[in-house]
């Protein structure tokens, strides 16, 4: 595992979100998260492109929901935003090989997963609305709660 990048960057962005403070460890756990979330994203994408007779991923191919539209629109009211969309713009994985993305939806990604971000900073006060520092065990239930809907 490399060393993440940006760790006081998305430390902010965790606790302008949600009232979150997380340390290293946890922004490796993120960008973890992050890497994976691209692949079902990209895999959802690739799916509705080619049953719209499309190979390249466009914007409305994107599994994106009425409630992530919103913490997308809250990630961009963020002080924080600007500087977390730089860092996942310049250190995004890619998808898989066999998928291509269309320039509009790379520019919406750095969006998507703000949005994402949030949704993750707001689920440890729904699984501990007491929580601030949160444990693995409270990764581990925010991420099966993604892996639910996702």
């Amino acid at each position: 595992m490399t060393h993440p990048t940006g760790i006081r960057t998305f430390q902010r962005m965790f606790r302008a979100a949600a009232g979150v403070d997380i340390d290293k460890q946890d922004v490796r756990r993120y960008r973890e998260f992050v890497d994976a979330m691209i692949d079902d994203i990209a895999i959802t994408g690739r799916n509705s492109a080619s049953w719209n007779g499309r190979d390249v991923i466009a914007p409305a191919d994107l599994p994106i929901t009425k409630g992530l539209h919103e913490r997308m629109r809250e990630f961009d009211e963020l002080d924080v935003a600007d500087e977390v969309r730089a860092l996942l713009r310049q250190d995004l994985r890619r998808p898989p090989g066999d998928i291509t993305f269309s320039e509009e939806t790379e520019d919406l990604l750095p969006e998507v997963f703000g949005g994402l971000s949030v949704v993750l900073a707001r689920s440890f006060k729904v699984i501990d609305p007491a929580l601030t520092n949160p444990r693995t065990e409270h990764w581990e239930r925010a991420f099966t709660l993604f892996r639910l809907i996702m």
